[in-house]
């Protein structure tokens, strides 16, 4: 038996990658946002299932989005999608729990606010923001398929209505609701 010459080399790596390929998830990160660049098709279906708005409408779509910050930590957002009304939404993947953290989702809506507006443009002209987690675990704990986080007054519980929202979505839920069959097929690995 004798060294592998550079062809039987060259084929055993593509069978070794093919392999790896069809263990890829959309909950894997690489995969999900080669999957959803420019894809608005997708990136809508999953968002008017995630925020049960089926008349949502999805114009741009960009994945990896550096955001960067001169002079302190930036950010690269898995996804960055804009809807008919300019509402932004950063979609994060997050196999990791350690990954999704509560600060993680703060820092992200604050970087993406950093960058919406021009010099001189008025903060009121600040979009509506939605930073989204899709965890593979229920990184709350809870068992609950969404965990909508909104900033509120202490004294009555009513909403701020600053227009920041951040949302975990359980990746380990599954059933056979809208939410459960997403997160589903977010964790197979065969695409039928």
């Amino acid at each position: 038996m004798g060294d592998l010459t550079a062809t039987e080399t060259m084929d055993q790596k593509h069978q070794e990658d093919l392999v790896r390929l069809r263990k890829l998830r959309l909950m894997d990160d690489a995969f999900f946002t080669k999957c959803f660049d420019g894809e608005t098709a997708c990136v809508k279906l999953v968002l008017q299932i995630i925020l049960d708005k089926p008349d949502l409408d999805v114009v741009d779509v960009r994945t990896q989005v550096f955001v960067e910050h001169l002079l302190n930590r930036s950010v690269r957002l898995d996804v960055l999608a804009t809807d008919s009304e300019g509402r932004k939404f950063n979609i994060e993947i997050q196999r990791s729990d350690k990954g999704a953290g509560r600060k993680r989702a703060r820092y992200n809506s604050s970087m993406m606010d950093s960058h919406l507006l021009d010099k001189g443009k008025d903060v009121e002209m600040l979009p509506e923001t939605y930073v989204i987690f899709i965890t593979e675990h229920d990184v709350i704990g809870e068992g609950n398929a969404l965990y909508p986080v909104e900033r509120c007054f202490l004294n009555n519980g009513k909403k701020f209505g600053d227009g920041s929202h951040i949302l975990y979505v359980n990746g380990a839920y599954q059933n056979e609701t809208p939410i459960g069959k997403l997160m589903h097929d977010f964790s197979c690995t065969d695409a039928s």
